[in-house]
């Protein structure tokens, strides 16, 4: 789900949403490509050339604490090795694994072309898994059924967002700093 302005900025809520959540200024952001189900912003496009000049690959950033949290845990299980051995066994997953690739490089090429990460995905695609953050971030942004890794790893992430929503919970974080 895309949620930006209708002249295709992101609005400065949004963009405030997202610093909060990073604890610094987001970079390159040009539109919200998913939101969490208490409408704040978990998952980023961002440009392939960040404003400082940078080759930024990650088109896709999850940047809702809850989410990464929950997706840096899954990463410490030792899944991601697990995941890898999985693509070089299996013909099925490795070519799914590769048109997930795919269509990352062309949501990524819809925002330029930049030589220096030409070919180069992010997430270790499509020979490997490097990074489950951007796996999810992008099945979340693409839909189901584009990366069946990353689909895998939400699954197993269940109802990251409980038991309180994210707008609860900057609700009573807001209060709580106006009367605090």
């Amino acid at each position: 789900m895309t949620a930006d302005t209708p002249d295709g900025q992101v609005s400065d809520p949004d963009l405030a949403a997202v610093r909060r959540q990073l604890g610094r200024p987001p970079r390159g952001v040009v539109a919200i490509a998913h939101r969490c189900c208490c409408g704040e912003p978990d998952v980023v496009r961002t440009e392939p050339r960040l404003p400082d000049g940078t080759p930024f690959p990650t088109t896709f950033y999850a940047t809702c604490p809850r989410l990464t949290g929950a997706v840096s845990t899954l990463e410490t299980s030792g899944l991601m090795r697990e995941m890898s051995e999985r693509i070089d066994g299996d013909a099925t997953l490795r070519a799914a694994y590769e048109h997930a690739h795919e269509r990352y490089l062309a949501s990524r090429a819809e925002l330029g072309h930049i030589p220096e990460i030409e070919g180069v995905s992010a997430g270790g695609m499509p020979t490997r898994v490097k990074c489950l953050h951007v796996l999810v971030a992008h099945s979340l942004a693409a839909g189901r059924g584009v990366n069946p890794l990353g689909d895998e790893a939400l699954e197993m992430l269940g109802d990251w967002w409980s038991p309180t929503s994210c707008a609860q919970q900057h609700a009573a974080q807001d209060a709580q700093a106006r009367h605090g």
